[in-house]
């Protein structure tokens, strides 16, 4: 009997009230990471009607959900009984210590955030930044991946790239194309310049506003320079560069329009021998 009454009194004394902390702990939990994916989805929803970067919405979703979970966790834990003010000043002190020897990682976290906040370019954007050239493929929470012109992928720290100048070459629609063309003193300068205005009115890809410049320089040591700024879209810089640089050497050798290029005159003097 006495074993009985003791049995008795364990259960009610520590099972039953266990077992209902232990239940309702779960409970706790459960309800609260439901509620945690229903406010996160909806948060994700609003943020995507409001055309916010993808990268940005997830990143958001994510941090907000590990600090929802985090609360429901400290709930369950104080159902148990736990002493969740001391849990809280070790997570802040573990959260500091962690802080100090991960300063670099910190601040390229805090750098990718701000490259998803302002969005200095996006994924497709052809940038230079960080003391890289190339296209963005990704931009994550501590990186930005890029692959270069000749199709090398590079991983930069966002630190590097918030922390310097970026240049985003596909920012705008349209971009001067700047080019410097130069003949020799002995060619018609008023037919050379006729030439490069023809040329440039010729190319479809050049637009007609703003309007294109073409005029001299600069009246250099050996050559008279001419300066050609077409105005393109982006997409055709590169390919009115190379051609127009090409199809003014023909066109040149075909009017006789000289071109200059160093040259060295060597003088041999013979003196009388003894």
């Amino acid at each position: 009997m006495l074993e009985d009454l003791n049995i008795n009194e364990l259960v009610e004394t520590y099972v039953i009230p266990w077992g209902i902390n232990i239940i309702f702990a779960i409970l706790i939990y459960v309800i609260g990471k439901i509620v945690v994916g229903i406010l996160v989805n909806l948060f994700g929803k609003v943020l995507a009607r409001s055309k916010y970067d993808d990268m940005l919405v997830d990143f958001l979703k994510a941090i907000i959900r590990a600090v929802l979970m985090l609360f429901v966790i400290v709930a369950s834990l104080d159902q148990l009984g736990v002493d969740t003010t001391s849990l809280v000043a070790i997570l802040g002190a573990a959260g500091l210590a962690i802080g100090l020897s991960l300063q670099g990682s910190l601040q390229n976290f805090a750098s990718g955030v701000m490259l998803l906040v302002f969005r200095p370019f996006t994924r497709g954007d052809f940038v230079e930044a960080g003391g890289t050239s190339g296209v963005v493929k990704d931009i994550t929470i501590f990186t930005t991946v890029m692959n270069t012109p000749d199709n090398k992928e590079v991983i930069v720290p966002n630190g590097a790239i918030y922390s310097g100048n970026i240049t985003n070459y596909s920012a705008k629609e349209t971009r001067r194309v700047d080019m410097v063309v130069g003949i020799d003193y002995g060619s018609d300068l008023k037919k050379a310049k006729e030439i490069l205005n023809e040329m440039v009115k010729a190319d479809e890809r050049i637009l007609a506003d703003p309007a294109p410049t073409v005029a001299v320089s600069e009246l250099a040591d050996s050559s008279v320079n001419f300066v050609v700024r077409p105005w393109v879209k982006s997409a055709d810089f590169w390919g009115v560069k190379f051609d127009f640089t090409e199809a003014v050497k023909v066109r040149f050798d075909k009017e006789g329009i000289g071109i200059p290029f160093p040259q060295m005159d060597v003088h041999v003097h013979k003196s009388d021998s003894k």
